[in-house]
């Protein structure tokens, strides 16, 4: 219990620049608060006590922003930043050495039965805003963009972006997980809508020039 305790805080350190005492740590970040109370709420979960697990998760919701299901099971070194707004369901299980920021969600699609939530393996992230919805899986190593919807399986070492999630890269260089630039990240819409604007403006030179030679011609039909 104690290492876990100590994974759980040095990980703060090493994702989390502005962490500057394990003090501050422990008394105020509230990521970490939601962690340690799911530990518990977790722990009854698995004895079938349901309700007291989920007035502890209850209660830490209501100091935390963060809302994980006491029936979600998660690895060890999982860091939640700014996490106001995160929700994890019921079925959700998370690897080792995820990292996931503030208003994600980890939920399902309806009201199908059995597991109806995520899967996220090893040294995911998932960015601000992100929506990983359905039983899916998150690769290994992969991301998820901020603001993304993600509806499908993402395979490992991939990055995921946009509305719907689209992978954008794969089996390209590994993700470091202290590598934090997550609004840095392509966007294939607005490189779609740059596309267009290059195709429309083609167009237009070519309308141009077809007015001035029927014009030249004496051709007033344009």
């Amino acid at each position: 219990m104690f290492r876990t305790i100590k994974e759980d805080i040095d990980v703060v350190f090493e994702q989390d620049p502005a962490a500057r005492s394990y003090l501050e740590v422990i008394l105020t970040y509230s990521g970490l608060h939601a962690i340690w109370a799911h530990r518990i709420a977790h722990a009854f979960f698995k004895r079938n006590m349901f309700f007291i697990a989920r007035i502890i998760s209850q209660v830490s919701r209501f100091f935390t922003g963060i809302e994980i299901h006491p029936g979600a099971k998660i690895g060890r070194r999982f860091f939640i930043d700014h996490g106001m707004g995160v929700v994890i369901g019921e079925t959700c299980e998370i690897g080792n050495n995820v990292t996931v920021f503030q208003g994600v969600t980890l939920g399902g699609t309806g009201k199908e039965k059995g597991k109806r939530h995520p899967t996220i393996l090893d040294n995911a992230l998932i960015a601000t805003g992100a929506k990983v919805l359905g039983s899916i899986t998150i690769g290994e190593n992969s991301k998820v963009g901020a603001g993304s919807v993600v509806l499908k399986d993402v395979p490992a070492n991939s990055t995921v972006v946009g509305i719907p999630g689209k992978i954008v890269i794969q089996d390209g260089v590994k993700v470091k997980k202290r590598d934090l630039d997550h609004h840095d990240l392509p966007d294939p819409t607005g490189d779609r809508f740059a596309a267009l604007e290059k195709q429309i403006a083609k167009l237009q030179a070519e309308l141009v020039l077809l007015k001035e030679r029927k014009k030249a011609d004496g051709d007033s039909s344009l």
